[in-house]
């Protein structure tokens, strides 16, 4: 029986290639000479530090083209709200997507069911099974999944015929 599993996973060794862009872009721009604006990682979150709200938003524009030039959706960052630090800096908080969490994945699922496909849905920890009869009927799955507009960005892997 033919399936194919339904992923949400990025490319940490891409993400960390995008941050040293990032942080060696920072340091030769002119709009950031004699600022104390960087960007650290730890254990899959990001940190942005910034001078004022306008450093910020320059600094998430920054992040976003990095992280697209190197083939990474932008729709993986989550933005947490933005503080304000030590004086009037700013810190914003960017967590990084991975795995289908048991929300999304459960929507997903009900969505395909509702949809009368000819296909089985299963969640299997942090990904999505789908399984059919024939291999027509998993593409018309796939498209109807894309169809849904989810921000985080999914992956089909694993076709087995």
């Amino acid at each position: 029986m033919p399936s194919f599993d339904i992923v949400s996973k990025l490319d940490l060794a891409e993400v960390d290639n995008a941050l040293a862009g990032l942080t060696r872009e920072i340091s030769t721009r002119f709009d950031f000479k004699g600022s104390k604006s960087t960007v650290t990682m730890e254990k899959g979150v990001m940190t942005i530090l910034a001078d004022d709200e306008m450093k910020l938003r320059q600094v998430q524009e920054l992040l976003k083209m990095h992280m697209t030039r190197r083939k990474i959706e932008t729709g993986a960052l989550d933005f947490k709200t933005a503080e304000k630090a030590a004086g009037q800096s700013m810190r914003q908080v960017v967590a990084l997507k991975q795995g289908l969490d048991q929300e999304l994945a459960k929507r997903i699922t009900r969505s395909i069911k509702d949809s009368k496909l000819k296909v089985q849905a299963s969640i299997q920890g942090d990904e999505l099974r789908i399984s059919g009869k024939k291999r027509d009927d998993l593409q018309e799955a796939i498209a109807h999944v894309r169809g849904m507009k989810i921000e985080q960005p999914l992956q089909y892997v694993n076709f087995r015929d």
